[in-house]
């Protein structure tokens, strides 16, 4: 998880420093930024017109180019940013959604029921035409949806006795607005009474009335009541210009943000005394002044701040979130970050997809099940103050510069999606690119596996789920305080040899113990002779016990006659498993004396038994090849303590026999750890 973190952080740093490089290109090519200013005059009718359409201002009685430049220069400065998007957005021709009820409750979900947005529907009555055209209600559709108001059509012909209960017994216009200032409050229908049935008309009619609920102000005693007033808007946002009516696109985000910021219009076109203004900070107009608890903020003097719906909409978002903003948030940070998990994940490519559904499913799961809390905790009362303190760390850090630019950057890349998800694609390629290579100097096999065989994998993996559930959850070494496993017996006896062994995981092989054969120094023939005659009397009582128990549980009946060697003849210590008998002559157990690897006088090396983990049996030979432990060489040991050469004892396992070459013990299983025989004193008594 936290690599996938660290690889969607240096995706969106390198997002930054790609919107910089862009900007750089962009002063290059054309010689001026974004945030430059525009002079109105220099730009034709057609970007002046544009600009209006975008702002929402009515422009339909200024005829000349004069007028509608003054309008510009009295909505707002104008940056090159703003021009380039407007110009953008005209230029796309894509077809906006209109909703078709289907019915009241259709109606109801939908208009009714919804607190913070505008609707505008057209009802068509039975057997009537509908009072707006098709070309006109697909253009109107175009020009309303810029500012966040949604469009449908309901026809009555679906639920006539709705149709007549609401006295809708012609064809009309119906728009819905919040009717108070508080959030999720009561919606209420105006029905369009206009004679004439234009785009234009009709869309200073939708405007006029969703300016009417934001708070106008016009003298300077006014202003000083409001802005020396305190009451429960913790954050406002003034608007000081020359005009009639407020831009649409700031009465629709009056809708949006209805009970989180409110919405001042000051009209100062007939001011004669503005020292007022001058005492607050207000030294020119138009102007965007948020205020807040923490002082006064001047809206457009920053990075990507335009006077745009969509610019100003972010920055209230980053200021004022409400807690599904932080949701969605998190929802696409958490799918971003799960998606790196097709990149990283190496091999098949079956198997790719397979771990990014299940990363996929995890991480939502989680994210759901962790918003659950912060919802209920978030209800309790006394938590406000820790709400307005928080409220005011957004503040705090989204009035930054840094900010801005993130802003920017989110607009810019949220408007060029294919833009973004090269960028996407690109950044999951180079991790993957890095990832394999990392791998391949790790020699992991993963790499190169193809779909076949990891979905044969996949199989062995779920089948040994079904078969045989506990070695798949039970790894090697853990801690348990059981001496033996009770499970073996009924084991065996639910998988006899003749039936068919369920499919058991290799996980395990890699917990099993693992290190190096390691020598002491030499011994010559002469002292190898003297040092075991000494041994045989002291060792001979230990043996037989250990042995004792070892034929109880063990199911080889060669090892039970390795046992049963006679007296005098040879005798084997089981501490270092060495056969000190040249004349031993029994056939079974001449071959478990080199089983367990006897060293005689003619070994020149002692082993390091100090090297071995204290809960193996001590052998100089592996039972698998049959061949002596070299120095240096890399040895394995199983639960039940016999150890072998690494190579042989993983072919021995990976070819599906998960036991012990020797006493048949579960490879998988726990065994109890054989602790070392202290060594009697071999001096004679006195």
């Amino acid at each position: 998880m936290w690599v996938k973190l660290c690889c969607l952080l240096l995706y969106f740093l390198a997002l930054f420093v790609l919107a910089r490089v862009f900007e750089a290109v962009a002063w290059y090519e054309s010689g001026f930024l974004a945030t430059q200013l525009v002079d109105p005059v220099a730009l034709s009718f057609r970007k002046l017109r544009t600009i209006l359409e975008c702002r929402g201002l009515g422009h339909s009685g200024l005829p000349e180019k004069k007028d509608v430049r003054e309008l510009v220069e009295k909505s707002g400065d104008l940056m090159e940013g703003e021009l380039y998007s407007a110009l953008k957005e005209e230029e796309a021709s894509e077809s906006v959604s209109s909703t078709n009820f289907s019915g009241e409750m259709h109606f109801y979900e939908l208009v009714e029921d919804t607190k913070d947005g505008i609707w505008l529907v057209q009802v068509i009555a039975n057997d009537r035409s509908p009072l707006v055209g098709k070309v006109h209600w697909e253009k109107m559709v175009k020009k309303v949806s810029r500012f966040g108001i949604r469009t449908g059509t309901f026809n009555c012909s679906s639920d006539p006795r709705y149709c007549k209960r609401r006295g809708w017994l012609k064809s009309t216009l119906i728009m819905s607005v919040p009717q108070t200032s508080t959030s999720k409050g009561k919606v209420m229908l105006k029905e369009y009474s206009g004679r004439k049935i234009e785009v234009e008309h009709i869309f200073k009619w939708i405007t006029a009335h969703a300016a009417s609920r934001i708070k106008t102000i016009y003298n300077s005693e006014h202003l000083k009541e409001e802005w020396n007033k305190s009451d429960q808007y913790r954050v406002k946002i003034y608007l000081f210009a020359n005009l009639d009516q407020p831009p649409a696109f700031f009465s629709a985000l009056s809708v949006k943000f209805t009970g989180r910021v409110e919405f001042i219009f000051v009209n100062v076109e007939n001011w004669d005394n503005k020292s007022y203004m001058a005492e607050i900070g207000i030294y020119k107009t138009p102007s965007y002044i948020l205020r807040t608890p923490e002082g006064i903020y001047r809206y457009g003097n920053n990075t990507g701040e335009f006077i745009s719906l969509r610019a100003m909409d972010s920055f209230l978002r980053s200021l004022q979130p409400e807690v599904n903003d932080l949701f969605v948030l998190s929802l696409v940070l958490v799918n971003l970050m799960a998606w790196m998990d097709l990149f990283i994940t190496q091999g098949a490519t079956i198997k790719r997809f397979v771990v990014l559904i299940s990363t996929l499913g995890t991480y939502n799961s989680l994210l759901i099940i962790s918003w659950l809390p912060v919802l209920g905790f978030l209800q309790l009362p006394y938590l406000d103050s820790f709400y307005e303190y928080s409220l005011k760390l957004f503040r705090y850090s989204n009035t930054t510069t840094l900010a801005s630019w993130v802003r920017a950057d989110w607009m810019f890349y949220s408007s060029h999606p294919a833009l973004f998800l090269s960028t996407y694609l690109g950044h999951g390629l180079l991790i993957d690119y890095f990832e394999k290579k990392r791998r391949r100097n790790n020699n992991t096999d993963e790499v190169n596996a193809n779909n076949l065989e990891w979905l044969s994998s996949l199989w062995d993996w779920y089948t040994s789920y079904l078969f045989h559930p506990i070695a798949s959850f039970q790894h090697f070494p853990f801690d348990s305080d059981w001496d033996e496993d009770p499970d073996l017996f009924l084991e065996r006896l639910a998988f006899p040899d003749l039936w068919l062994h369920p499919l058991i995981p290799t996980d395990y092989i890699k917990n099993l113990p693992m290190w190096r054969f390691q020598c002491l120094g030499t011994h010559s023939d002469e002292e190898m002779l003297e040092t075991f005659p000494d041994s045989e009397s002291d060792s001979d009582s230990e043996n037989k016990e250990v042995f004792s128990s070892d034929r109880e549980v063990s199911e080889d009946d060669e090892l039970s006659t390795f046992h049963r060697c006679s007296e005098g003849e040879r005798q084997c210590s089981l501490e270092t498993c060495s056969c000190t008998s040249h004349y031993c002559h029994h056939e079974p157990c001449e071959r478990k004396a080199r089983s367990y690897g006897s060293y005689s006088s003619t070994a020149d090396m002692e082993p390091d038994w100090s090297a071995w983990p204290s809960n193996m049996l001590h052998c100089t030979e592996c039972v698998v090849c049959l061949e002596n432990f070299a120095k240096g060489c890399l040895l394995m040991g199983l639960p039940c303590g016999h150890v072998f050469h690494q190579n042989c004892i993983v072919m021995w396992l990976a070819g599906g026999q998960h036991c012990c070459p020797v006493c048949r013990w579960a490879s998988y299983k726990k065994k109890q750890p054989y602790t070392h025989p202290q060594p009697l004193s071999s001096e004679p008594p006195s």
